[in-house]
Parts: structure tokens; C-alpha cells; sequence
């Protein structure tokens, strides 16, 4: 009889070992999925381009596209803009 107690004691504490871990694991790995999450929810349309700038007179073409690149660094500073859209205008602007 103590031979029988004993190996369904040694049973109880690995099942309830086993247990105890598998829990811990589900709760880590659905923690990092819930912080995987988080940056994914608030998602948002981006917002149209700004237009096309109106063309400079002709006197004051540089200084014009420096303003123009001015306003389009603090779009972009403001988060109105993204890399990329800032990217496309600037090369409008450069181009032009």
C-alpha cells in the first residue's frame, strides 16, 4: 500500500507541475500576441496627398522650392505626411 501511495502522489505533483507550466506558457504567448496586437489596432486611412503646389513665378524659382520643401518637412514632422508621400512630393518639387 505505501508503494501505491507514493507513485500516485509522484503522479499528482507531475500532472500539477505540468500544469502549472502549460498555463504559464499560454498566458506569455498570449501576451505577446496582445502586444503584437497593439500597434495593428488603430488603424487609419491615410490622408489624400497634398496638391500639387501652384508653379512659381519665374523670378523666384528657388527660394519657392525652398519654402515648398519647407512646409512639406513639417507635414511630414506633423505625421500628416509619410515617408514615402514626402518622398514623391519632394521629387515633384525637385523636378519641376
Amino acid at each position: 500500500m505505501p508503494g501505491l501511495l507514493r507513485g500516485v502522489a509522484r503522479t499528482a505533483v507531475v500532472a500539477g507541475t505540468a500544469t502549472a507550466v502549460s498555463n504559464r506558457v499560454s498566458r506569455r504567448q498570449q501576451g505577446r500576441w496582445a502586444a503584437q496586437q497593439e500597434p495593428q489596432e488603430p488603424q487609419y486611412a491615410a490622408p489624400p496627398p497634398p496638391p500639387a503646389p501652384a508653379p512659381p513665378p519665374a523670378g523666384s524659382d528657388m527660394s519657392s522650392k525652398i519654402d515648398q520643401l519647407k512646409q512639406l518637412g513639417e507635414l511630414k514632422d506633423q505625421g500628416v505626411l509619410t515617408e514615402s508621400e514626402f518622398e514623391e512630393q519632394k521629387r515633384r518639387i525637385l523636378q519641376g
